[in-house]
């Protein structure tokens, strides 16, 4: 009975997982960079209202990036590249 019933529950769970997708927060999407004097390397104003402490990658001192978590250091955020 019950793979009767299997061609009837694939599109309803293929809709779902597609609403879940759509749906779902893009990585990052709370950060925002902040405008700064130097607005090739601006701040990153992270979820928890904290702005980083650098503006710029300390590793390639690129631009930050929004993906990449920070690293508190004394509860400050430090951004990464």
């Amino acid at each position: 009975m019950a793979m009767m019933n299997l061609p009837r529950q694939a599109p309803a769970a293929l809709l779902l997982v597609a609403a879940a997708l759509f749906l779902a927060p893009a990585p990052g999407a709370a950060q925002r960079y902040v405008a700064m004097a130097d607005s090739l390397h601006p701040r990153i104003k992270y979820a928890d209202s904290l702005v980083s402490a650098n503006d710029r990658c300390m590793v390639t001192q690129q631009k930050l990036n929004l993906r990449v978590r920070p690293v508190y250091v004394n509860g400050v955020p430090m951004g990464f590249c």
